[in-house]
């Protein structure tokens, strides 16, 4: 037995509602098409009140109008697909094939005008109201179906203009950008992505050339925008701007040939052709067998990583104060629950083989490609821990090889950056051979030991661990003992084990305030930021006052009151509002090495710490005036 009339109805109807909520859900458009786009939203939104009244109806409709409605929802279904597509689509694709596209408006106008007047109004039981309305809209199609839209010339003309001259007149660089709304950089970076998603849908004809006409244009409004606004990039979503450093121009070859944006993680295919990995492996993923660049067949797909380039790309970037784009997303060629290639796995998978059976020998090459393969990336980082690789790397920290060692402890470092591997490096057991490691191995060792046991300590619960394993006094010794990079590294893990209050206490039983004090007196050693931080922490435990006082510290603190750096003033400010809040002594002290004056200073001019630290100070001197006075 069949749905009833009453059934069809419902589904029908229901129907051209999700269609109708479809088209009134799509973003604003500012491309070339905005009038026509705007326009055939706005139509069909008028329409709303006749869906809704069927919709509530009880009467079952005859076939004729069933018939009627299913015509108005295929026209609807088709516009939806349209106006997304416009939504989404490149502006300078819509811009150059603008004949087309408005010729595809003007047929879906005629569409829903032919499928409104095959409906039978006076048979759809709808109140006066809604019927008036609904022939409106009707009205409204039927003119706009006699009206077609006419391309504009000029633009045509600019847009050859851009594609053919290498330096175009700016006048017309700021006409298109104006008239397709690419103002700003975050414009222009949209319309990449788009241009990107539209070579890689193209079925037929040829996708390198359409690439190839779209990104040269793209590349010369880019310039134009980044030479007009070097300063100030301005986002049309989050309605912000943001005051940034003048923008140097990206070197062409620093840039994607598909995206067009600074590379982070160039590969060379076969042709020897270098992109973006994320953008080279989309083009591949959709079945092209061509480089988009040359369109020579590719002899093979694997992705071959360049090096030399990401090399140069990362100091051009340093020594132009150019922050390294982060990935977007995953890109690669993708096992089931994996962000790695297939290559990167394979070779993953080797190095695991030589960890577990390999002669001594082999497990020390394999330990220090992973080393290089976890550093590279966060996807080598899953994959080597999800190939079962951290313990054995955890065994190896006990070899008799210094270099194995070595390579071992820095491949945890390097595995640790990722959350999930930190658990399994602690579940493992691996912080008592860490901290072995920073008490008897090789100087590279224990500074890296040090930075793996700072990275370990980012969640709260292992500051715990680290410090009952007895890493406190082996870190106090790479801190005395250290190059100035294991000092900081050493210094670093100290402060953030400190924030436990348990090995606050250690700290300072294993003597660190003595090389801490050393450190302030030593101002061109480096370690003066350092100390200072770890000495502000330490002095809220009550032994920490106590053995900072001892430490005769008052005429050091007061120098860097008076002459340090915003963050040091802040932090020799903490300590002495830690000694002289519990302490009439030290209060006494620091007023006869004339701290009022730097004080009052400081709390004018510092960071809002050092001013509320500098203030409570001062009520202190002012409630306890007579030096005999008790606190």
């Amino acid at each position: 037995m069949g749905p009833s009339g009453k059934d069809l109805k419902d589904m029908v109807v229901s129907q051209l509602g999700e269609a109708l909520r479809e088209i009134s859900g799509l973003p604003e458009y500012n491309g070339i098409c905005k009038k026509v786009y705007g326009d055939l939203i706005r139509r069909v939104k008028l329409l709303s009140p006749l869906f809704e009244e069927l919709r509530d109806g009880d009467e079952e409709l005859e076939l004729d109008v069933l018939k009627g409605l299913e015509l108005l929802k295929i026209a609807l279904d088709s516009a939806a697909e349209l106006l997304r597509s416009v939504s989404r689509g490149s502006k300078l694709f819509q811009a150059s094939e603008l004949e087309k596209l408005v010729l595809e408006f003007h047929h879906m106008t005629e569409d829903i005008e032919a499928a409104l007047s095959k409906l039978p109004i006076d048979k759809l039981g709808i109140s006066d109201e809604v019927r008036e309305q609904t022939e409106l809209v009707h009205a409204q199609f039927k003119r706009a179906k006699e009206r077609v839209g006419s391309a504009d010339a000029e633009l045509g003309k600019d847009l050859v203009i851009l594609e053919e001259e290498k330096d175009p007149d700016p006048a017309i660089l700021k006409r298109v950008s104006e008239k397709l709304h690419l103002r700003s950089i975050n414009d222009l970076k949209k319309e990449s992505l788009a241009i990107h998603e539209l070579v890689i849908s193209i079925d037929g004809g040829d996708p390198g050339d359409v690439f190839g006409k779209l990104s040269s244009i793209l590349k010369k409004l880019k310039d134009y925008v980044q030479s007009e606004n070097p300063e100030v990039e301005t986002s049309q979503d989050e309605k912000s701007t943001t005051i940034k450093h003048r923008s140097p121009v990206i070197p062409d070859d620093f840039r994607c040939p598909i995206s067009l944006e600074l590379m982070r993680d160039p590969v060379i295919v076969s042709t020897g052709q270098t992109y973006e990995r994320s953008c080279i492996q989309k083009w591949l993923d959709a079945g092209h067998k061509t480089c988009p660049k040359t369109q020579q067949a590719l002899q093979h797909t694997a992705l071959t990583p360049n090096y030399v380039l990401k090399s140069l790309i990362s100091l051009w970037c340093e020594n132009n104060g150019v922050e390294l784009p982060r990935k977007q997303g995953n890109c690669r060629s993708k096992k089931p629950g994996s962000g790695i290639s297939d290559c990167d796995r394979a070779t993953i998978d080797a190095l695991l083989l030589k960890l577990v059976n390999g002669s001594p020998e082999q497990k020390r090459s394999a330990a220090g490609e992973l080393r290089l393969l976890a550093k590279r990336n966060s996807d080598n980082r899953i994959c080597i821990a999800e190939a079962g690789a951290i313990p054995f790397l955890v065994e190896l920290l006990s070899s008799n090889d210094t270099r194995t060692q070595e390579h071992a402890v820095t491949a945890l470092l390097n595995l640790s950056i990722n959350d999930s591997n930190k658990r399994t490096i602690v579940d493992l057991r691996a912080i008592p051979a860490i901290v072995e490691v920073l008490k008897n191995g090789s100087m590279e060792a224990r500074e890296n030991a040090a930075a793996t046991l700072f990275s370990l300590s980012v969640i709260d619960e292992n500051k715990v661990a680290i410090g009952a394993a007895g890493a406190i006094p082996a870190l106090i010794s790479l801190l005395c003992e250290g190059t100035p990079r294991g000092k900081k590294d050493a210094a670093t893990a100290i402060f953030n084990l400190s924030i436990y209050q348990g090995n606050k206490a250690r700290a300072l039983r294993a003597g660190i305030v003595t090389p801490l004090m050393g450190f302030l007196k030593d101002t061109g050693g480096g370690m003066v930021d350092e100390a200072l931080a770890i000495l502000a922490i330490l002095a809220t435990h009550h032994e920490g006052k106590v053995a900072i006082g001892q430490a005769e510290p008052m005429a050091v603190l007061l120098e860097f009151i008076k002459t340090g750096s915003p963050r040091n003033r802040e932090n020799a400010a903490a300590v002495l509002w830690s000694l002289c809040s519990t302490d009439f002594e030290q209060l006494k002290l620091a007023r006869e090495h004339g701290a009022e004056e730097a004080l009052k200073e400081v709390s004018e001019n510092g960071t809002d710490r050092a001013k509320r630290k500098a203030g409570s100070i001062l009520e202190l001197f002012q409630r306890f005036d007579g030096p005999s006075s008790p606190l």
